[in-house]
């Protein structure tokens, strides 16, 4: 009876199917699919205006919708463009022509110019040719229509499609984890707090009832606290921004085995460096059945080569404009992530090594035991290396509390334990990607918990998955801005995401 069932729901699935094959046209014509028609086609095209020339007897626009880096030229009669100028939108009708310029192999001739809105250059942010990021920064609801940030948005939205097509083609599950929650899995204690807007009025009101009371101003501070407690909870407990998707992914690939999670995360980290920001994107993968630390480098690596091979082929135009005008070394870089020589390898023991030798006064000092600072890292990657590298098995001290005991126990002169972890170092960034195997025996993790001061009841759920049918497995996370940054060039990382988010700057 079951396999009858199957056969006539997978004849319905086909019938299906062959119902929705028409294909959908959508309305207009995008500037890249007009490029591609044939001379003497008539086309509509929509966009904003870069640049207008006018002369005696013509006007020359070059309009761009966003769909490619390349703009349009469309020739016009000078009286139909008498009230463009840069960032008005608008509607060209004509026929594609051959160009007699270099710059451009077909330009629309235009017989009917609409105009969506029209853009005051004596006001209109963006009407000089070039202006600073720090400009575009301030005025980002615009920044988008420069030529820089069409390309990084472009680029990005290749990048997300590489990286779904490498974990589809490897039968990973894509999770969308919660955005709020009530662990911290990272342990730094760097979160942001939910409370909800009626709650912090009433505790407002009830401070200031309490403040203004004479009882409460004779009070010592602790004593006020006590009187006057924090919000009332939604949840009727603390709930957080989330930090990471780890925690979260593993209860998925407890059962689905491989997983990932590409969305944003958020950090009350108080840096103002060019390489963090509050919110963020992480992708986040958690695969079962994993034993050696060797098996997860690999396939960072190989996620790592394959997602920027997508992205040479997809969006060379794109990476082209940044090798010319954001990094001049991109070029090299960019061969280096996709050649056939392997990631280099090496300890955090062989680390603390290296940099010990090095005759630099670094910022931070360099100890067995002590976590690697950016300068460290860089030196590592950029210096050393000249290339990405994989630092593995760091102090048990220095990383989160699911992290696995090393198999192979390299122990400093005081008997430390290390974890079996991994940081993928890259010039100019530092770290790329986090990962570890994670520990799956639940007495064991408990213990990791308690060392670590964590509430075992309120992970309890999390120790679950190793007490009924736990596995081996392990996971990592790769920041995506700052993989954007790698393969871009773009030097701050306020750059790489559409409304960037750091200490002091949360605007629209």
């Amino acid at each position: 009876m079951l396999g009858r069932r199957c056969l006539d729901q997978s004849a319905f699935c086909r019938q299906f199917r062959k119902i929705s094959t028409s294909k959908y046209k959508f309305p207009n014509d995008t500037i890249v699919d007009i490029l591609k028609k044939p001379v003497n086609s008539t086309a509509s095209a929509n966009g904003w205006v870069r640049s207008v020339r006018l002369q005696k007897n013509l006007a020359f626009v070059e309009i761009n919708d966003g769909s490619t880096g390349r703009g349009l030229q469309a020739v016009l009669k000078p009286e139909m463009a008498k009230d463009l100028h840069t960032g008005a939108s608008v509607c060209l009708t004509g026929q594609l022509v051959l160009s007699p310029g270099k710059e451009q192999s077909k330009e629309l001739k235009v017989s009917d110019c609409r105009v969506y809105g029209l853009a005051n250059p004596e006001v209109y942010p963006l009407h000089k040719a070039r202006v600073s990021f720090d400009y575009l920064r301030e005025h980002g609801h615009f920044r988008s229509r420069s030529k820089t940030f069409g390309a990084i948005w472009r680029i990005r939205n290749t990048a997300i499609l590489g990286l779904q097509h490498f974990f589809q083609s490897h039968r990973f599950v894509q999770a969308h984890t919660p955005i709020l929650t009530s662990n911290d899995c990272e342990g730094a204690g760097e979160v942001f707090r939910v409370v909800s807007n009626e709650s912090l009025k009433a505790y407002i009101k009830e401070r200031q009832a309490h403040d203004s009371s004479p009882f409460e101003k004779s009070l010592p501070m602790p004593s006020r606290e006590q009187v006057a407690p924090g919000p009332s909870e939604f949840f009727n407990h603390a709930v957080y921004l989330t930090v990471s998707g780890q925690l979260h992914a593993e209860m998925l690939a407890s059962a689905m085995s491989r997983v990932y999670t590409l969305g944003p995360t958020f950090r009350a980290e108080p840096s103002l460096s060019s390489r963090h920001l509050a919110e963020f994107w992480m992708l986040e993968a958690e695969m079962a059945f994993i034993t050696q630390i060797g098996e997860l480098l690999d396939f960072i690596e190989a996620c790592i080569r394959e997602t920027t091979a997508f992205v040479l082929e997809h969006s060379e135009e794109d990476i082209a404009f940044c090798s010319k005008w954001v990094d001049k070394e991109l070029p090299s870089r960019l061969a280096g992530l996709t050649s056939s020589q392997p990631f280099a390898r090496i300890t955090y023991g062989e680390a603390v090594e290296i940099l010990s030798k090095v005759n630099r006064a670094w910022e931070y000092p360099v100890q067995w035991g002590l976590a690697l600072q950016s300068e460290h890292e860089r030196y590592l990657a950029e210096e050393h290396i000249k290339g990405p590298v994989f630092v593995t098995d760091y102090p048990k001290c220095v990383k989160p509390f699911y992290m696995r005991v090393s198999a192979i126990g390299e122990r400093s002169a005081d008997t430390q334990e290390t974890v079996a972890c991994v940081d993928l170092l890259v010039p100019k960034i530092g770290e790329l990607v986090g990962g570890s195997l994670r520990e799956d025996n639940p007495d064991i993790l408990e213990q990791s918990m308690r060392h670590a001061g964590l509430d075992v009841e309120e992970y309890g759920w999390y120790l679950d998955l190793r007490r009924f049918g736990s596995v081996p497995h392990g996971g990592f996370g790769l920041g995506f801005e700052r993989y954007l940054a790698y393969i871009t060039g773009m030097a701050n990382i306020r750059d790489l995401i559409l409304v960037p988010r750091w200490l002091g700057h949360c605007r629209y």
